[in-house]
């Protein structure tokens, strides 16, 4: 099979592997198609979570690693000891992997296992035409009624709905999104749909406009703690919960200047270098700092998948394009390192041989 194999920094080539056999246990799955992330780009600078070089202590991978995380598609194999699924049957998956044993999975907090893997990061993923799975972090996709692209989108909207756990909005409560790409995106339509009143930061005018559409009761173009303070002074928005997405100084700066005393700060985006907070403030406003990570496949991907098929419509604006294997460093990772990537969501169809627009509807 085709597959996007990852041998070193920048280092991503498309190779002709042995297509995966699923191990007792496992399904294996004929990708529709891939999602690439700010993840996938950083690894790609510089892998820190690819077991390249060392065995990795729950999946035990070592070497060249197939990335993608974000992946849908339909059964193509089952393994011994597998029952429940049937081959061609759309499915969708988190990709998290949990050991079972630790302290924090024994208390059903998997997200933060000791061991903690995913699908794509720390074995073989779904950038390529076949991926293996464990069969207990599979679900169907044909309850939901998704399309074969918009269940590509699970696993991010999976880890927005994690965040939003985190963050225990309640209905009509006031909730800033700083930062609305990717999972800031994904947020805040799940935001809204729980009833709260969102209101998205960003630089960008393109993302703020989606934003809008996804469920924003209005937006701030601010990249800073002084602009942003100042727009919303003149909305007179108070949020008593903010979700930090950026993962910038400049964000969390912002987050702890915006939001209300006695509010709540979740920490959504993850920072590439360690961030000086304002200590004082968070004790004078008596903040509470949350902070959130992946997402637990039991709770969060069939929420995910819900949420997305309240409109189909509306991921076509966040994921308007699939591109093919072949373009995956060139048009969707390099882009994307560099700043200056197009959409909010880009696929990767391992089975194209052009760029095609994607279909978020069914027919």
């Amino acid at each position: 099979m085709r597959a996007a194999v990852c041998h070193g920094a920048r280092d991503i080539r498309i190779e002709n592997v042995p297509r995966p056999r699923p191990a007792p246990g496992e399904v294996l799955i004929r990708v529709h198609a891939n999602g690439i992330c700010g993840t996938d780009a950083s690894e790609f600078a510089g892998p820190q979570m690819y077991p390249l070089h060392a065995r990795h202590g729950l999946t035990g991978h070592e070497g060249p690693l197939i990335p993608g995380h974000e992946f849908a598609g339909r059964i193509a194999e089952i393994g011994d000891g597998v029952e429940g699924f049937t081959v061609g049957e759309p499915v969708v998956t988190g990709a998290a992997l949990w050991c079972g044993v630790c302290p924090q999975c024994r208390a059903g907090r998997t997200s933060i296992c000791a061991l903690y893997a995913t699908v794509g990061l720390h074995r073989d993923g779904g950038l390529a035409e076949f991926v293996r799975v464990p069969a207990h972090i599979v679900f169907s996709a044909a309850p939901y009624g998704l399309s074969d692209d918009a269940a590509v989108l699970t696993q991010p909207m999976a880890i927005a709905v994690h965040a939003l756990r985190r963050g225990r909005p309640r209905s009509g409560e006031d909730v800033l999104v700083i930062g609305a790409g990717g999972i800031g995106a994904f947020l805040t339509f799940a935001l809204a749909r729980s009833g709260a009143r969102v209101v998205a930061a960003d630089i960008s005018e393109d993302r703020l406009a989606v934003a809008r559409r996804l469920g924003a009761i209005n937006t701030v173009r601010a990249g800073d703690a002084l602009g942003l303070t100042a727009a919303l002074g003149q909305t007179g928005f108070a949020p008593a919960i903010v979700f930090e997405v950026s993962g910038t100084d400049a964000g969390f700066a912002a987050a702890i200047t915006a939001v209300a005393a006695g509010g709540r700060i979740v920490t959504v985006g993850i920072a590439k270098h360690a961030i000086a907070i304002d200590a004082r403030r968070v004790t004078t406003k008596e903040l509470e700092l949350v902070g959130t990570n992946a997402l637990i496949g039991r709770e969060d991907v069939p929420e995910a998948a819900r949420l997305l098929a309240l409109d189909p419509a509306a991921w076509q604006d966040v994921a308007p394009v699939a591109i093919p294997l072949e373009r995956l460093v060139e048009d969707g990772i390099v882009p994307m390192t560099e700043g200056r990537a197009k959409h909010i969501k880009l696929l990767v169809d391992p089975w194209t041989k052009s760029s095609r627009p994607t279909e978020m509807t069914t027919a």
